[in-house]
């Protein structure tokens, strides 16, 4: 017969997410995961598989938590004011990020994508999507008149989809939000 799970894999996976989220892949040890979700070692690797296998998983639903680009940037009417707002909201998140933990995407793309090829594909994958999501809404907004002709949708796309992922880890480390908020504010002239 077979034994029932004495625990809820969902919000253990949430519990290995936000550990994960706040050290570190290196940093967080199995011994550290058995303690901060309080399940046995054994029914970590039955459920989720290894360490990396729970990290990946984590970082998955990390993302399903994320902003929801298409639907922000899909929406009918100007594209420009929603656009310059996604700017600023990493800047201001990025600027009150207390507990410095970042974005998890960026932290995987910093410490764990250079040595692992699938992970370097999955980070590549998610900066891929935002850019291509970028470059359609602003492809719309030069279509509606708000973008000047000779504005490059897919660069201006890469530009912010690199000062944006670039707020995070200024956010993470600096105490200085004046730097995002410059940077944000020299973002969004890009857009004039």
């Amino acid at each position: 017969m077979a034994r029932t799970k004495e625990f809820d894999p969902d919000e253990a996976l949430q519990a290995a997410l936000e550990l994960f989220w706040e050290r570190g892949y290196e940093a967080t040890s199995m011994a550290d995961l058995v303690e901060h979700l309080g399940i046995g070692r054994a029914s970590i690797y039955a459920t989720f598989g290894n360490k990396r296998d729970l990290y990946l998983k984590a970082y998955e639903r990390y993302k399903q938590n994320g902003i929801d680009y298409i639907g922000l940037l899909s929406q009918p009417g100007p594209v420009l004011p929603v656009v310059r707002a996604l700017v600023e909201r990493f800047a201001e998140e990025s600027a009150h990020d207390e507990r410095r933990r970042g974005c998890l995407v960026v932290n995987t793309a910093v410490e764990v994508a250079p040595h692992d090829p699938t992970v370097a594909r999955l980070v590549e994958s998610n900066w891929d999507f935002i850019e291509t999501t970028l470059t359609s809404a602003l492809t719309r907004a030069r279509a509606q008149g708000e973008l000047a002709e000779e504005k490059d949708p897919r660069a201006l796309a890469r530009f912010l989809l690199t000062v944006m992922q670039g707020m995070r880890v200024i956010g993470k480390s600096s105490n200085d939000p004046e730097r995002l908020y410059d940077a944000a504010a020299q973002a969004l002239r890009a857009l004039d």
